[in-house]
Formats: C-alpha cells, sequence, structure tokens
C-alpha cells in the first residue's frame, strides 16, 4: 500500500513539472544568430562544410527516388501515319524572320532565290514553315512556272514539311491550270484517302472551275455531289461554276436545274447574286428576253434583298454586254462605280474593267475601251499581263497595231512583264502587215527577256522569213535556238531545204555534224533520207557517209583516249597507295632489326626478337639460381 501511495505522489510530481511555465533566459544568453566568437563562427561553418561533403545534395535523391518510380511506357507510333500540319503559331522567331526575308524576295519577283533559300533552310538549325513554302509555291503559280512548282513540293515531301490544306489547293490548281484534270482528281482522290485533313469549301471551288475550264463538266458534278455528301452547305460560286459549264455547252435547260437545285436547297431563295448572271446567261439561251431582264431586276433592283460582289456585278455585266444589252451593261457599271468605296466596300475589281473594256472593242469603239483601261488606277486596280494582253489582242484583230504597241510601251512604266503570248501576238501582226524586220525583233527581245517561246512560234517566225528571202536570219534563229527547242524533224527539214535551195549544202552539213555532236538528238533514218536526197541533186550523195564515218572515228578515238586517262588515273592512284604503304612497311621492317654476330669467326644474322627472348629466359633462370642454390636448396643462413 505504501509502494502504490509513494508512485502516485511521484506521478503528482511529475505533472506539476510538466506544467510549470519557463522563464526566458536572461538577455545576455540569447544569441540571435550569431556566435559569441569568430572561433565558434569558424568551427560552424567547418562543420557545416563536412557535413556538406558528405551528404548527397537534395536534387541527387529526389532524381534517384525518380529513377525509381516506374517509368510509364508510351506506345510506339507508326511513322507511316500522315503528319500534321504545323499551326499558325510556329512562326515565331527566327522562323518568322526566315518567313520575313523569302517573302521579301517575292516581292521582288526573284523566285528562284526565294525557292533556292527555302530549300537550303530545310536543313539548316531555322526549318521553314509550311506557310513559308506556300508563299512560294503561290508566287510560282501566279507566274506559271509550274515544272518549279512540282518540284519544290516534290521536295518539301521528301523533306518531311507535312502540307496543310493550302499546300493541296495550290498542287490542284497546278495541275488543272496545265490542263492535266485527270491528274488532279488521282491527287484530290489521293487526299481524300490519306490525308490527315478534310477538304474546304475553296478546295471544291478550285477542282470544280478547273474542270469545268478544261470541258470536264460530267467530272465537275461528280466532285458536288462528293462535296454534299461530306456535309458541306451548298455554294453559291460552286453552282456558279456548274451553270458557267451548261452555258459553254448551249445547255440552257442544264442552268436552270442547277438554279432550282439550289434554290431548293437554301430553304426557296438564293440570296447570293453570283448566280443570277448565269440565271440571265441561260434565259438569253432559250431566248426568253423578259424573264432574263426580269432577273436582273431581281438582282439589282431598288428593292432587291439579293446580297451583290464584284464577282456576281461582273457576270451580270457580261450577261448584258454579250447579248445585245450593252447600254443597260454600261448604266449598271456608272452605278458600280459609285458604290464602289475601298476598303468598305468592293463593287468592281479587274474584271468588271474588263468586262467593260471587251464590250467596247465589241462595239468597235476601242478609244472608248483604251480610255477606261488607263482608269484603273482611279479604281485602286492594277493592270495585269493578261488584261494588257486582252485589250492588245483586240487592238490587234482590228489591224490597230500602233495603239498596241503603245500598250506594250506602258507595260514597262506600270511594272507589269510582258509574257510569250504578248511577244507572239505583235510578231504575228507585225508579219501580217509586211514588218518582218519588226517581227523578228520582237522575237529577239522574248528570248533575250529569259522567256521560253515554244517550237509553233518559232516554226511561224521561220517561215515568214524564208519567204521574205531573209535566209541568213532564218540561220541565225535556227543557230540561236537549236539548243534552247526540242526541234522536231520537220523544224530540222524546213531549214535544211531552205539551205539546199539556196545551194548552201555545206550549211546542210554542218547542221547534220551539230546534230551528230549532239546525244540529246537522234540523226533518224528520215533525216538521213532528206539529206541524201538533197545531196544526190548535186552529185554529193556520199558526203553524208563519209561525215558520220569521220564522227565514228573520231567518237572511238575519245574513247580509247578516254580509257587511257581512267588507266593512268588508275595506275597513279595505286603508285599513290603503294607510297602510303611504304612508311608502314618499313615501320614494320624496323622492329626486327638484322644484327651481325660474329660466333667464332662465323658471321651470323639474328634477330632482335630472338635474343630479347632469349634474354629474358636466361634472366628467369639466373632469379632462380638465386632464389634456391645451384641444386635448388635453401641457400645457408
Amino acid at each position: 500500500m505504501s509502494i502504490a501511495k509513494a508512485a502516485f505522489l511521484n506521478h503528482l510530481q511529475t505533472l506539476a513539472r510538466a506544467y510549470r511555465p519557463r522563464l526566458p533566459p536572461p538577455f545576455s544568453a540569447v544569441r540571435y544568430m550569431s556566435f559569441a566568437t569568430q572561433e565558434e563562427a569558424a568551427a560552424e561553418r567547418r562543420k557545416r562544410k563536412r557535413r556538406l561533403r558528405m551528404e548527397p545534395p537534395l536534387n541527387s535523391l529526389n532524381r534517384s527516388h525518380q529513377q525509381q518510380q516506374p517509368q510509364i511506357s508510351r506506345p510506339i507510333q507508326n511513322p507511316n501515319i500522315p503528319k500534321l500540319p504545323e499551326s499558325v503559331s510556329s512562326l515565331t522567331g527566327k522562323r518568322l524572320d526566315l518567313h520575313n526575308h523569302i517573302l521579301k524576295l517575292i516581292r521582288e519577283n526573284d523566285l528562284e532565290e526565294a525557292a533556292l533559300y527555302t530549300r537550303h533552310s530545310v536543313y539548316s538549325n531555322c526549318r521553314p514553315t509550311i506557310f513559308t513554302v506556300n508563299a512560294v509555291l503561290a508566287a510560282q503559280l501566279r507566274q506559271g512556272k509550274y515544272g518549279a512548282l512540282l518540284q519544290l513540293h516534290a521536295f518539301i515531301n521528301q523533306a518531311g514539311i507535312a502540307a496543310n490544306i493550302i499546300t493541296y489547293n495550290l498542287i490542284f490548281q497546278a495541275h488543272l491550270d496545265v490542263r492535266k484534270p485527270e491528274v488532279a482528281l488521282e491527287h484530290y482522290k489521293l487526299f481524300i484517302d490519306n490525308a490527315p485533313l478534310n477538304p474546304s469549301i475553296a478546295t471544291f471551288r478550285i477542282l470544280i472551275k478547273g474542270l469545268v475550264d478544261n470541258d470536264s463538266l460530267d467530272k465537275a458534278m461528280e466532285v458536288k455531289e462528293d462535296m454534299c455528301v461530306r456535309g458541306f452547305v451548298p455554294d453559291p460560286v460552286v453552282y456558279s461554276y456548274l451553270m458557267i459549264g451548261c452555258v459553254k455547252k448551249s445547255d440552257g435547260d442544264g442552268v436552270f436545274k442547277l438554279y432550282e437545285e439550289l434554290k431548293e436547297k437554301l430553304g426557296g431563295f438564293v440570296e447570293d447574286g453570283v448566280v443570277y448572271g448565269q440565271l440571265m446567261k441561260g434565259c438569253f439561251l432559250k431566248e426568253m428576253e423578259k424573264e432574263a431582264m426580269e432577273c436582273y431586276e431581281e438582282a439589282v433592283g431598288e428593292n432587291s434583298k439579293v446580297k451583290m460582289s464584284a464577282m456576281a456585278y461582273n457576270y451580270v455585266l457580261e450577261a448584258l454586254s454579250e447579248n445585245g444589252k450593252f447600254d443597260e451593261a454600261l448604266k449598271l457599271f456608272d452605278a458600280m462605280k459609285k458604290e464602289h468605296s475601298p476598303p468598305e466596300r468592293l463593287a468592281l475589281n479587274l474584271g468588271s474593267l474588263n468586262v467593260v473594256v471587251n464590250g467596247y472593242c465589241a462595239e468597235g469603239k476601242f478609244g472608248e475601251a483604251v480610255e477606261v483601261f488607263r482608269q484603273m488606277g482611279e479604281f485602286r486596280c492594277s493592270p495585269d499581263t493578261l488584261s494588257f494582253n486582252n485589250l492588245m489582242n483586240q487592238l490587234c484583230e482590228s489591224g490597230l497595231l500602233a495603239e498596241a504597241e503603245k500598250l506594250y510601251g506602258e507595260m514597262d512604266e506600270k511594272k507589269v512583264k510582258p509574257d510569250e503570248y504578248t511577244y507572239g501576238l505583235l510578231m504575228d501582226t507585225c508579219f501580217k502587215e509586211g514588218k518582218i524586220d519588226e517581227g523578228a525583233a520582237y522575237y529577239k527581245t522574248m528570248v533575250e527577256s529569259s522567256l521560253r517561246p515554244n517550237l509553233a512560234v518559232y516554226n511561224r517566225l521561220q517561215d515568214q522569213l524564208v519567204k521574205a528571202g531573209k535566209l541568213d536570219d532564218a540561220k541565225s534563229f535556227f543557230d540561236m535556238m537549236v539548243s534552247k527547242l526540242n526541234m522536231d524533224d520537220e523544224a530540222y527539214k524546213f531549214i535544211m531545204r531552205a539551205l539546199s535551195e539556196a545551194g548552201r549544202l555545206d550549211d546542210v552539213l554542218k547542221i547534220v555534224d551539230g546534230m551528230l555532236d549532239d546525244e540529246t538528238v537522234r540523226v533518224s533514218e528520215e533525216i538521213q533520207e532528206f539529206v541524201k536526197e538533197e545531196l544526190r541533186k548535186e552529185g554529193r550523195e556520199d558526203d553524208l557517209q563519209k561525215l558520220m564515218d569521220e564522227k565514228e572515228r573520231m567518237k572511238a578515238e575519245a574513247n580509247a583516249k578516254a580509257l587511257e586517262a581512267a588507266e593512268a588515273k588508275k595506275k597513279s592512284t595505286n603508285i599513290s597507295i603503294a607510297s602510303l604503304m611504304l612508311p608502314k612497311q618499313e615501320e614494320e621492317k624496323s622492329e626486327k632489326v638484322k644484327m651481325l654476330w660474329d660466333n667464332n669467326g662465323v658471321t651470323e644474322e639474328i634477330d632482335v626478337a630472338d635474343v630479347v627472348a632469349q634474354g629474358e629466359k636466361a634472366g628467369v633462370v639466373a632469379q632462380g639460381k638465386e632464389a634456391g642454390g645451384s641444386n635448388g636448396q635453401a641457400p645457408p643462413c
């Protein structure tokens, strides 16, 4: 009992001590983050450094802890899955600077440098985005450089730059522009089957317009049905292109059918005015002039609910001016000019002015047409090469070559570059008026401008020069173009015949000589027979065979010399290799230096390696004798 009481009292004392308030230490004992002496501070620093040297840093502990955690295995992606194109957010920093630099080259019309710079940048530390590539492709498409466009497109595919929908649209447009609708449709099918993208409404507009321009209306109808199946809202622009195809085929019923289909799908009213011009043309095809003018009032009347764009106005202008309603077209054009207030409202564009120019030319009012053409700048419209060619063509057809040449002179002032069609048009018009030298000068200017005329234009030039008795000029142009054009047998035969008739058979043989030297040209049997026939007239039919035999002999000699040069090069290569191997062989021989050893008057050849081996063996034996004596017993102490 006494033991229990003592334990209880002891427990009470412990509780009292636990709840006893503690007094703060005196002020002199409080240390505010300092040490009493410098020695204590130095000792604390040394202690802390030792601790840091012994303990690993915290980041290494965290890293080892992370390494111990199980890593989540990611599934291996299929490399054949098409890559998604980059977003516009990737166009920043150095890549944005590269993009701006290439845009500057495009504005300076240096497309070759822009394309080359893009190619080189692909394998640099500043890889171009697909937006930069699209800018170059679009510039090449505008200038008709389709070969360079397709080459650049193939290059970016190999480089792994994922194309976006704009890239595909540019490729479709390029194939359609070069009259290859089948290739465009094949690319479209591959795009639908393989690309990780969906077509846009612009894709269908490009395809359908290109197919209509290539007289493939049935294929365009199929693409339209595909667009509807894919859930796209019926597009009035697409239907207007299809209606244009029906107008080209003089199918007025087809125009009405498409309009009714569009009207039904849009709820009974077509708000976009782009289809009304084609509807008017369909009415004129069916000789329904009253209905056509009613459609015109519905589209542009005072209380009209139809929204008219510049394209819609242009179609209505065409319908009026092409069907004897040019006065109404001029009234509408005046209203368009009043409504036109860029940039808020664009009621007309370059196409509007071209339609009015064509209307004045159809009326025989060429002065008014040229005046309207020169007023394009007032409406913030810059004429392009196509606009110049359009007006110049109509002036040339009416015998107004002087006015056409004035327009040609204005092209340089407005920084518009003439193309092959411009020079060919002026050349043909000069020939019609008997100005042979002027026409030949236009052709020469075209070649000097780095343009590439086709073989048909060259043949027309040669025909006119030969007819005018300018055989020297014809021969000069032949020498200029023979390496630039892929001439056929008829082009060769034409100039040969002209030279033969003039008694210049040596020049004929020189042409054959050049053909034999050119590995890309094949001297066909037809050409050989033609030349023999011309030479036979002068009793020189054997000259051709002699020339061909001489060429064969020269080629054989050239091949023999090339073979000798190859053998000599191979021999010199072997000598160089032998000279490189000789130091190595000398080094190997130096390791086995021969020493002369005189043994009882007999000279022996001893290899250094053998001497070294024997010396090592003797050393081992000597060590054994030192350790164990001569009889192998332990030496005496």
